[in-house]
Formats: structure tokens, C-alpha cells, sequence
């Protein structure tokens, strides 16, 4: 039997116990949510257009000023390149990065929440020269930029 002036505290040791548990499943719960929705079969597609196909259907590609790639010109080594994808595009629901001569174009997806900015950097891999191009879902469709980036040393299989 617990004395009277420790009953309380048993008690609110096995709430906080509960607490603790229901927080730890809605923990152990978020990778599986997080991860169901990536792209696979976009990220295993040896072509830019198998990859775009996949990710946007039939959907037109528009050009887009709205949106900042920051990409260096000439990249020293191609096993880390710095990129940088940033839009004012209202709506925003997805960013991805395609790499055009790499063995597998998409090089990165973000779903982002509507109540982030649409910013996201990243570190990619080139195997060489190529046209990097920054693909942004909104609402209102799909917009794309793009820019060259020369590679001097080799990073996907180089």
C-alpha cells in the first residue's frame, strides 16, 4: 500500500510514463509518413525525360524568373557541388533538382509545407559537364530554371 502523501505521486509518475510512450509511438510513426510519398521510380530513371514523365505526368514545364539557382559555373569536383534553389512562387508543394548527364537526372526531391519558405539547399554529385535545372511544383503548375555547370573532376563513378 502507497501512504497517503505519496498516492499523488505514484499517480503522476504513471501519467507522465503515458505521456511519454504516446510521444515515442507518434515519433516511432513520422519516418514511414515521411518517407511514403518519394518519388522512386523518378529517382531511377536513366533519362530527364523518363524523369519528368514520372514526376509531372503531362503537365506543361514553364520557364520561370521567379525562381534563384544557385549553382557554381565551374564545379572543382563534381562528387559535391553546392546548390541552391530558392522561389517566391506562391503555393509552392515541391522542389526537385535534375542533373540532365548524370546516370540517374534527379538528384533531389523537397515536399515542402506551406508555412516554410521556399528555400532549400543541398550538395549533389555530377559525373561531369552538365545543365542542371531546378523543377518547382505550386499549385498553379510546374516552373523550371536552369543553368551549365562545367565539372574539372569527376563525381558519379569519376
Amino acid at each position: 500500500m502507497i501512504p497517503k502523501n505519496q498516492r499523488g505521486t505514484a499517480v503522476n509518475g504513471r501519467r507522465q510514463f503515458l505521456r511519454w510512450m504516446a510521444a515515442a509511438m507518434v515519433v516511432a510513426t513520422l519516418p514511414a509518413r515521411l518517407w511514403a510519398a518519394r518519388p522512386n521510380a523518378a529517382f531511377e530513371g536513366e533519362n530527364p525525360d523518363s524523369v519528368l514523365k514520372e514526376l509531372f505526368g503531362d503537365i506543361g514545364i514553364q520557364d520561370s524568373s521567379q525562381i534563384t539557382l544557385k549553382v557554381p559555373d565551374i564545379a572543382e569536383n563534381g562528387a559535391v557541388v553546392p546548390v541552391t534553389v530558392a522561389t517566391d512562387l506562391p503555393g509552392v508543394e515541391a522542389i526537385y533538382i535534375l542533373v540532365d548527364n548524370n546516370p540517374t537526372p534527379l538528384s533531389a526531391a523537397f515536399t515542402l509545407s506551406p508555412k516554410i519558405p521556399s528555400d532549400v539547399s543541398t550538395r549533389i554529385k555530377m559525373g561531369g559537364s552538365s545543365m542542371v535545372r531546378a523543377m518547382v511544383k505550386t499549385s498553379d503548375g510546374v516552373f523550371t530554371t536552369g543553368k551549365e555547370v562545367k565539372v574539372t573532376i569527376g563525381g558519379c563513378g569519376g
